[in-house]
């Protein structure tokens, strides 16, 4: 049971580290820096944990599978690089948004993904 518990501490580290939602597969590797023999199941069992806890929360975004993120963030949305595959935040929200519903309708949410190139695949 300690071995889980040191897993999911780890994993649990990666977030708390990280300025940026992360898949799966970019926890796995970035907690098997710390714990080698850190399997791809543990990483779901961990992060369903995470997130039911009220740790993390899951990023969707349209036709790629769900990433996560530190929970409690203000307001926000993302940029998704088509060259690397990660995920950025975008701490800017167009403030007029609502404006855009048609006449009578209620807006109650929205989500805003950019799709590009980030600084790194750009360079």
């Amino acid at each position: 049971m300690q071995r889980q518990t040191n897993q999911r501490d780890a994993i649990r580290r990666v977030f708390e580290a990280s300025a940026r939602p992360l898949s799966p597969q970019e926890i796995l590797r970035e907690a098997r820096r710390e714990v080698p023999g850190l399997g791809i199941a543990t990483v779901y069992r961990a992060v369903k944990t995470l997130t039911t806890s009220g740790f993390l929360s899951p990023v969707e975004l349209p036709g790629a599978p769900a990433r996560y993120e530190r929970a409690g963030k203000q307001h926000h949305h993302h940029f998704h690089c088509r060259s690397c595959d990660r995920v950025y935040d975008v701490d800017a929200c167009p403030g007029a948004i609502g404006k855009l519903s048609p006449e009578g309708f209620e807006l109650e949410s929205h989500e805003i993904v950019l799709y590009g190139r980030c600084d790194r695949c750009a360079g």
